[in-house]
Order: C-alpha cells, then structure tokens, then sequence
C-alpha cells in the first residue's frame, strides 16, 4: 500500500511555469512506476507522463510533449511534473497515481491538485 499526497498547483498565466510535487508513503517508493493523470471539467481523464522505478525511462502525453517533464528523486520519496509554457487547455485537476511493475493499471491515486491556466 502507499499514500499519494500531491502539492504545487495554483493559477498561472499562460506561458508561465509550475512544478507538481506527490510525496509517496508507505511501501518502499521506489518499487512504484509513477504516473501524472489529469481530468479537466466534463472530460475524461487523460494520460500526462509516467516514470519507470529508477527514473532512467519516461513516457510523456502527446498534448504535453515537449513541455512537461516527469522525474523522480526516490531518497526523497517523491514525483515531480515540471510544467513549462503552459496553455489555458492545461486548466484540470491534476492526479499522480503509482502501479508495481507488471501491473496494467494504476491502483493508488492522490486527491489532486488544481492547475489553472488564465489567457
């Protein structure tokens, strides 16, 4: 089991940058792949980037390619998603979510946190 807890959203311009925090607890963090989900308002949920166990191989959505940057620091027990030019359409709740390895889904997630983007 491991608890998710996520920080660092708020209201940014567009253009502007943020970094997403997930402090992970419980079983040792660093046997989690690490995902960033996010789900904006009468939208399904979509795919940000996920991290493997060591943090060597990411994978990033196409909407955030180039932008957003997912890493790791496993003695810290925590997931980052810097977040650089972003656009109004990145205005959601944003999720991190941890699976074992083999694992199809994700099933521990955080409560999330809001991302705002103003034009």
């Amino acid at each position: 089991q491991v608890q998710l807890v996520e920080s660092g959203g708020g209201l940014v311009q567009a253009g502007g940058s943020l970094r997403l925090s997930c402090a992970a607890s419980g079983r040792t963090f660093s046997s989690y792949i690490m995902g960033w989900f996010r789900q904006a308002p009468g939208k399904e949920r979509e795919f940000v980037a996920a991290i493997n166990r060591s943090g060597a191989s990411t994978s990033n959505g196409n909407s955030v390619k180039g932008r957003f940057t997912i890493f790791r620091d496993n003695a810290k027990n925590t997931v980052y998603l810097q977040m650089n030019s972003l656009k109004p359409e990145d205005t959601a709740v944003y999720y991190c979510a941890a699976k074992t390895l083999g694992g199809p889904e994700y099933p521990y997630w955080g409560q999330g946190t809001q991302v705002t983007v103003s034009s």
